[in-house]
């Protein structure tokens, strides 16, 4: 199933969700103008290494991707999910939640593979902490979702909370089921950050002021 758009409105402009992904585009943009040799040294050094860890690794490697697929994924998500989230929390707090859902996320994936070499990269923890707060506060706004059927495609709305709590069902037990298997010592992926940063955004979104606009708005339901 690939979500293509949300049915629930924002009412104020995405500034810091465009601008994130402004960065997150232009840090994959200079990725692809380094050579092989630069791009490892590039993706070493910034990247989240559990063996040699950096605090300050667990933000820059949120703004770094693997390939075009792992960047277009991740940005979709972000712009489906991220609009709502910003709007309910305001523009500055959203981007305090976000980099603490990331942070979160890293730490998450710390925990589970301490001994790995391998630079982990990617913006999907500090996403899966806003997807984890959509279902929270949106959970029967309705998602447009692709959906294979036999040998066809075909769109269908899907609440929220059935399709997000679906996806975090399958990283959880993804992530269960990588324990005792040495792929993460040679590159997969953090199934466990995606774990860590949905929860982190259950959480965080629980605890930060909303606002009184949020209450009064409607919700798109079935």
């Amino acid at each position: 199933m690939i979500p293509l758009r949300d049915t629930q409105p924002s009412y104020t402009f995405p500034f810091v969700t465009i601008a994130i992904i402004v960065l997150n585009v232009g840090a994959f943009l200079y990725e692809f103008m380094l050579d092989p040799y630069e791009l490892n040294h590039f993706i070493a050094t910034y990247g989240l290494i559990p063996v040699r860890f950096q605090p300050m690794d667990m933000l820059t490697s949120i703004f770094l991707h693997g390939g075009f697929m792992h960047l277009i994924g991740n940005m979709w998500f972000l712009w489906i999910y991220g609009d709502n989230i910003e709007d309910i929390l305001g523009h500055t707090q959203y981007l305090i939640f976000y980099l603490l859902c990331g942070i979160a996320a890293s730490v998450v994936h710390l925990m589970f593979n301490t001994d790995s070499r391998v630079p982990t990269i990617g913006a999907s923890g500090a996403i899966a902490g806003v997807m984890g707060a959509y279902v929270v506060k949106f959970p029967h706004s309705r998602i447009t979702t692709l959906v294979p059927v036999f040998v066809f495609l075909t769109t269908m709305e899907i609440p929220a909370y059935f399709i997000l709590l679906y996806w975090f069902v399958l990283q959880f037990f993804s992530g269960v089921g990588s324990m005792g298997h040495s792929h993460l010592s040679q590159g997969g992926v953090a199934w466990f950050a995606h774990v860590g940063g949905f929860l982190s955004g259950i959480v965080l979104i629980l605890v930060m002021r909303t606002g009184e606009r949020w209450r009064r708005r409607p919700e798109y339901r079935w």
